[in-house]
């Protein structure tokens, strides 16, 4: 009777060892005494045009828009949700067209004219967009609120713009938009709440003139 152990392997085990020789194989060498260097942050200063006010800060580029909003200057209006462009919570407006805050830099933006929701209106003077969401109860939790009324805002500017170039009207003139296509344009902002129809005949009420 042989004294050496009997090997008992399963299939996982031949999977793990082979997922971790195969990670192990594709490191590059490194020679004995080498020395690994680390990429360090590097920072900037950039001139962040908000809310009709000049914020100049010293950010690492890597810094989003987004996180240079809420941890460097505590607006904290704009939400994070996703951080991968997919909900529309951190949706604020540079230069009038509306974008997904997390996914751009902020240096990107130095000298860009840059608003969110602090900027849209204040509580006694509210915005006609904000004042539509109280009446037509557009919200319920409200995390995404912020989001959708900035690009609630700049997705109207681009109806009156001609974006895209099948609609060529400006809001005076009344824009049409079906409650399909409003709904179609607003798709990158998720509700969670399921609020959608309350957001949808808010905007319709500002398109028309209402609030």
């Amino acid at each position: 009777m042989s004294d050496e152990p009997s090997l008992s392997i399963d299939r996982r085990t031949v999977l793990k060892s082979g997922v971790a020789v195969g990670v192990i194989a594709n490191l590059p060498a490194i020679a004995d005494g080498a020395e690994v260097k680390v990429a360090q942050p590097v920072n900037v200063t950039v001139n962040l045009r908000i809310n009709n006010q000049t914020h100049a800060l010293t950010l690492d580029t890597r810094t989003s828009l987004l996180d240079a909003l809420r941890e460097q200057l505590g607006m904290t209006g704009t939400k994070k949700g996703c951080d991968h462009g997919q909900c529309g919570a951190c949706t604020v407006l540079v230069n009038g067209r509306r974008i997904n805050s997390c996914l751009t830099l902020a240096i990107m933006h130095d000298g860009d004219q840059i608003t969110t929701i602090e900027g849209v209106g204040a509580p006694d003077d509210l915005h006609p967009m904000q004042a539509a969401f109280i009446e037509h109860d557009a919200f319920q939790c409200g995390y995404c609120t912020a989001g959708q009324i900035c690009s609630a805002i700049g997705m109207l500017k681009e109806a009156a713009d001609g974006w895209p170039s099948h609609v060529s009207a400006n809001l005076t003139g009344g824009v049409t938009l079906t409650d399909a296509e409003v709904s179609e344009r607003m798709s990158g902002n998720i509700c969670r709440c399921a609020a959608y129809p309350n957001i949808v005949a808010a905007i319709q009420a500002v398109r028309g003139g209402e609030a």
